[in-house]
């Protein structure tokens, strides 16, 4: 093998940072395997779950806990929104599950129901 050839000063300090470089890309790849090794396929059409990547439907709810601490506020609720009273636990003590758009929008809806301060059964009359 013959000799290399020394390389002029100015040239040591790209040589220094490229073997850093290298080394730093390999090290990245090597993690970047180890996660994808662990981690779930994303699927089309796959639901997100609930947790700290949630972070509007966790302040949904804590806005929506205080009007279920009463005796029967959850059955009602799961009435409200046509579902299991299985579900509305899944989805506010166990937190295991989000509803669709649509089960949201009715529990929007009715979250302001219950913040109303109209007598029930009373509504807003227009003004003039």
């Amino acid at each position: 093998m013959p000799d290399l050839i020394p390389l002029p000063a100015r040239f040591t300090l790209y040589t220094d940072l490229i073997e850093i470089l290298s080394e730093a890309a390999v090290d990245h790849a090597k993690r970047v395997a180890a996660d994808r090794k662990f981690a779930r396929r994303k699927r089309i059409g796959d639901a997100r779950k609930p947790g700290p990547d949630t972070p509007l439907w966790n302040a949904l709810i804590e806005w929506v806990q205080p009007h279920l601490a009463r005796r029967g506020a959850k059955s009602n609720l799961a009435r409200v929104l046509g579902l299991p009273r299985q579900r509305i636990y899944d989805y506010f003590t166990r937190r295991t599950m989000m509803p669709d758009g649509e089960a949201i929008l009715h529990l929007l809806l009715w979250l302001a129901a219950q913040e109303s301060t109209l007598e029930p059964g009373r509504h807003a009359r227009p003004v003039g």
